[in-house]
């Protein structure tokens, strides 16, 4: 039964008293990894369960044993509870960890994990159910005197109520959630929340509240103990956030640290929300609050949180040692250790920021963060870089689940030293692989509101030029250089008659060689020369080239030297130097005319599935008209018309799945339409 305001939560289960020896992860990736290595630490075996796409993930291979779930697509895998008990029997574990997203805030799969006679680490299922609908848990957190903003039927939402937030009652993630500032845009965004929340968490219950539009996300961390004693570990700030899904997160919050008394008042709420549920083990309540120091509670996440990381940097606890503790029946001290320092932890996507956050796949070629320290684990000192990622040299980055690369996270004594810490982690990572937000990153660490603490839930759309983060200009045109020189040095040292002529031996002058490379959208020409004191460059006049080898080369601007490196992967070129990572595509000389599209196709800028088509054949769009809606990774993505004129092509339809580039629609400029039209 779920616990309302009028109805009390039940007394907990239970607390198993047998050590835990063996733990099945009900969950994949980085978070499997992240709760596998603190088995590692303290004795316990650690057991997997994959997916077909999963199967050679580097999740599987760190478990002791691993069971697969058939099948690609989390309906039929990580979402299947009785699998996943099944395959925790099979492999004789004794405990199974939720991790984060899946099952971990799901009740039926706690009831049956415990059912089964296995050890569940998670709250008891009745705290689960309190804040497993955002609309019961807020009645019953008002009844426990927490503040709570208050809800809105979306039938009865009125021009006065606007700007709203449409949320999903279960699940997170930011998935189900929608903004709206006018009555004609509510019918939609409600039934597109609906669609989306059905196909992530199950439950297409939705609700509003009203919208914030500058407030700040913080939340706090909670341990609790079967005794009833609950910890407030430290507060998190996690106001910068894309499409509601968090992008940065830190410990501690710079709010709390500006406003007096307020992190004593956010305590006190949040063990207040952990004691009226009688919890059990970690949670995070979370809160939104304005810049007076203000705040109501949002909703309480009942399992480990993403962002934990930073928490620990700053508390210097194993949060997952801690939950696998409670689950055993220890207990808590009267007080948690002290926080000190500060912590920042990014979210590295395989994504485009500037294209709206759109999602991309593809294979990771290399992946390294010579600046981290470790991995999963908390190491002495107080300053050091972090790496929790599901993913290495070689990953492919697919569709069925969420793009996240790694979490990157730094200590430091300070917020700044931290912010600069991780830049330069960044910076000096090699990603050679899908496109993703590492230049969005970096552009935040060393932003000067973001260095000040003046952010917001509204950061990225009151500072657009982070979002189009992109280095370009001179570091694209010299890398784009750099590789030129490289390929043709290949080449050259590749062919042996051509390698034993003279460098720069002609009887007369020859014209200056051209390569072409793409970047993103737009297309580099390299012209040079190589004569006999060395390689030009002809339109770089003022770049002098000091060496070159296949994979390095050096240039020297203005008495500056900088080396760029050179990765190869079949038509992909990969630079990284001090000006920042360049990704460029060799462009063939000669061009297939079978790859061609036409004028005006409208083409998936990712693959998925076609939810909803809007048009049809002969419709006149206006530019900017949705045109339909894909769902790939659990989020429903709009397409939208690039310009007005005619739907002339409109080869999907409902239930179609595309890929990258497929097209979707052809849209004929009018004037070419009305022409055909009048033949």
């Amino acid at each position: 039964m779920t616990a309302t305001a009028e109805t009390p939560a039940e007394a907990p289960l239970s607390i198993a008293v047998a050590p835990i020896s063996s733990v099945l992860v009900a969950n994949r990736g980085e978070i499997a990894r992240r709760v596998f290595a603190t088995c590692r630490r303290t004795g316990r075996g650690a057991v997997a369960v994959f997916s077909d796409p999963d199967a050679d993930a580097p999740f599987v291979a760190e478990a002791d044993a691993a069971v697969r779930l058939p099948g690609d697509g989390p309906a039929d895998t990580y979402l299947r509870g009785d699998k996943v008990i099944a395959a925790a029997l099979a492999a004789g574990a004794d405990a199974i960890h939720p991790g984060y997203g899946f099952l971990s805030e799901n009740t039926g799969f706690a009831r049956a994990v415990l059912a089964a006679g296995l050890t569940w680490i998670g709250p008891p299922p009745a705290a689960i159910d309190a804040m497993g609908s955002k609309i019961e848990s807020k009645k019953l957190m008002a009844a426990a005197g927490v503040p709570v903003l208050p809800e809105l039927d979306p039938a009865a939402v009125t021009e006065a109520d606007l700007p709203v937030l449409i949320k999903a009652s279960a699940g997170g993630g930011g998935r189900g959630m929608r903004i709206v500032g006018t009555l004609a845009e509510l019918p939609e965004a409600v039934e597109s929340a609906r669609r989306e929340a059905r196909s992530a968490f199950g439950d297409e219950a939705v609700f509003c509240e009203r919208y914030l539009p500058r407030g700040r996300h913080i939340e706090v961390q909670v341990m609790a103990d079967a005794a009833g004693t609950v910890w407030a570990i430290g507060e998190r700030e996690c106001s910068l956030q894309r499409r509601h899904q968090k992008v940065v997160e830190e410990a501690p919050s710079p709010l709390v640290e500006q406003q007096p008394g307020m992190r004593e008042k956010l305590f006190d709420a949040a063990r207040t929300a952990a004691g009226a549920i009688s919890y059990l083990g970690a949670g995070t309540v979370e809160f939104l609050a304005e810049d007076d120091g203000s705040f109501w509670f949002l909703e309480m996440n009942t399992r480990l949180q993403v962002e934990h990381p930073v928490t620990e940097a700053t508390s210097g606890l194993d949060l997952v040692d801690l939950q696998l503790r409670m689950a055993e029946g220890d207990l808590l001290g009267p007080e948690p250790p002290a926080s000190t320092g500060h912590a920042i932890e990014v979210r590295l996507y395989a994504e485009e920021p500037a294209r709206d956050w759109s999602p991309r796949t593809g294979l990771l070629h290399r992946f390294e963060v010579p600046g981290a320290r470790v991995a999963f684990d908390i190491p002495p000192g107080d300053q050091w870089v972090r790496l929790d990622s599901g993913v290495e040299d070689g990953s492919l980055i697919g569709v069925h689940y969420d793009p996240m690369l790694a979490k990157v996270i730094a200590r430091a004594p300070s917020r700044r030293r931290a912010a600069a810490l991780l830049a330069d982690a960044l910076d000096r990572a090699v990603l050679h692989g899908p496109i993703n937000n590492r230049e969005l990153l970096i552009a935040i660490l060393r932003e000067s509101d973001f260095l000040a603490g003046r952010i917001d839930t509204a950061y990225f759309d009151t500072h657009p030029d982070v979002v189009a983060a992109d280095r370009g200009g001179a570091a694209t045109a010299e890398s784009a250089a750099a590789v030129a020189l490289a390929d043709a040095h290949l080449a050259r040292s590749g062919s042996g008659l051509l390698a034993s002529v003279p460098a720069g031996w002609r009887s007369v002058a020859g014209p200056a060689a051209v390569r072409r490379y793409r970047a993103g959208e737009d297309e580099v020409a390299v012209r040079y020369r190589r004569t006999r004191p060395g390689w030009t460059l002809e339109d770089l006049p003022d770049v002098a080239v000091i060496a070159v080898t296949p994979d390095r080369v050096d240039l020297e601007t203005d008495g500056v030297r900088r080396s760029y490196r050179i990765a190869r992967y079949g038509a992909s070129r990969f630079v990284d130097s001090p000006r920042g990572s360049v990704h460029l595509e060799q462009v063939e000389r000669f061009v297939d005319p079978s790859t061609a599209v036409a004028s005006g196709s409208l083409l998936a800028p990712l693959p998925g599935a076609v939810v909803r088509v809007a048009v049809a054949i002969g419709d006149r769009v206006e530019k900017g008209t949705s045109i339909l809606w894909l769902e790939a990774m659990k989020m429903e993505h709009v397409i939208t018309a690039p310009e007005s004129g005619v739907v002339s092509e409109l080869p999907v339809q409902v239930g179609s799945r595309v890929e990258v580039d497929a097209v979707l629609a052809v849209i004929e400029p009018v004037d070419n339409a009305e022409q055909e039209n009048d033949r």
